[in-house]
């Protein structure tokens, strides 16, 4: 359903909601304010109108590894959180590391995408960054060994990628666990997996990267509350995940929480959720990396990392906003308007000359997550029973994908870097 004219009712804009109107015209938004908005009259639903959400980190599996995800489940279950635009991980079978991996998975991807999306591509000791920067929306480099990753954890080769990335002006994305630092012992439970990937590991690895002052580095799902503000010193942006501030080791001892960084205590998320609050952190990114529910029932050893996340963390944190145990503003900040900033993305904000993403919610339909409900292949959420709340109606681009919490929308995603 695709929408030019006007859209009057609350908005969000410029860190407060306002009664206005906001005119669409090729998927763009093209006015802003009651008196210049002249033409047809559009209703998207009551609610407050927020901007299109920005997850800049998820693992949508595709290719090689669609039965845990694709990027149509991926993006359906993107859009169905509020989430307009994802940017995804290189580590699948193949990893995208250079223009012909990056090209495979265009193609394979670009049909099936209902929600916008950038790709990201893996640095490897012998990867051409400069030929393969202008498809990517930035590198990815594992200092530290996951599921599926390429390991790039030698200061020297890590030293040429550097220099190499900075002159295309992209962003590196950092999975920060030094290598080294982590145990390979034996792991029966999350206790022992948080063991064998001791807070220390973060902190080693950013320390290493300290060398890089100046350039665009992003270190992603900080678990260790030191390391934020580290980071921050050295000019680095960061992202937190919602299950390193939302749950702890003491409480999920089973695979289905198995993750990288694992979960921490529960004193430690108490520390990082008053990180967030006082704004110490750049924006969230959920690392959206779900297996299937039988993958995750192996014997601990043998099940794979990684825990879903993209369809309910907004919903998650709009109901925390209800509550008021979490500031509206910041929510925004954080989930739309700080990671299309960092990737350069013109999304994020209701402004003239960004996209007409829009995110409608009823702050009065707050629900229990029901993991039934959920549209990723996991099949399972960690977040059963918590409070949310779902979006209404979700416009990407001008065009409405869901409508009074029904999906109505086609494949309409396009590629960030196409653009």
């Amino acid at each position: 359903m695709v929408m030019e004219g006007v859209i009057e009712g609350r908005f969000f804009i410029d860190g407060e909601l306002k009664d206005t109107a906001v005119k669409i015209e090729n998927g763009k938004i093209t006015a802003v304010g009651n008196a210049v908005c002249t033409g047809k009259k559009i209703s998207i639903g009551d609610g407050i109108i927020l901007p299109g959400f920005v997850d800049p980190h998820v693992h949508f599996r595709e290719p090689g590894l669609t039965y845990k995800e694709d990027f149509k489940s991926g993006t359906i279950s993107a859009l169905f959180g509020g989430v307009t635009c994802v940017l995804d991980m290189p580590n699948t079978k193949p990893p995208s590391v250079d223009t012909c991996s990056l090209k495979h998975k265009k193609a394979a991807v670009r049909s099936k995408a209902y929600a916008d999306y950038g790709l990201f591509v893996a640095l490897t000791p012998d990867c051409d960054v400069e030929r393969v920067a202008s498809g990517a929306v930035g590198f990815k480099m594992f200092m530290g060994s996951t599921t599926e990753s390429v390991v790039m954890n030698d200061d020297e080769c890590i030293y040429r990628a550097m220099c190499e990335v900075t002159k295309t002006g992209k962003v590196v994305s950092v999975h920060a666990e030094d290598d080294s630092v982590i145990v390979k012992g034996c792991e029966n439970d999350n206790l022992d997996h948080l063991r064998n990937r001791p807070l220390v590991a973060e902190y080693s690895a950013v320390e290493r990267l300290a060398r890089y002052v100046g350039m665009k580095i992003n270190i992603c799902h900080v678990s260790n509350p030191i390391v934020f503000q580290y980071a921050k010193s050295l000019g680095f942006t960061t992202e937190v995940t919602p299950h390193h501030l939302l749950l702890c080791v003491e409480d999920h001892s089973d695979a289905r929480c198995k993750v990288n960084p694992p979960l921490r205590s529960r004193e430690i998320r108490d520390s990082i959720f008053k990180i967030l609050t006082e704004g110490g952190i750049t924006m969230f990114g959920t690392d959206h990396a779900p297996s299937t529910i039988n993958e995750k029932s192996q014997c601990y050893a043998d099940a794979p990392s990684g825990i879903p996340g993209v369809e309910t963390y907004i919903p998650i944190f709009m109901d925390l906003t209800r509550r008021s145990l979490f500031s509206l503003p910041l929510l925004v900040k954080m989930g739309a308007e700080m990671p299309a900033s960092v990737f350069d993305i013109k999304k994020g904000k209701i402004a003239v000359g960004y996209d007409a993403d829009f995110t409608v919610f009823d702050m009065r339909k707050s629900v229990l997550i029901d993991e039934k409900y959920l549209h990723s292949k996991a099949g399972y959420s960690p977040y059963e029973g918590m409070g949310a709340i779902f979006p209404s109606t979700v416009v990407l681009r001008g065009e409405i994908q869901v409508l009074d919490g029904e999906f109505c929308g086609s494949n309409i995603g396009r590629d960030v870097c196409d653009n």
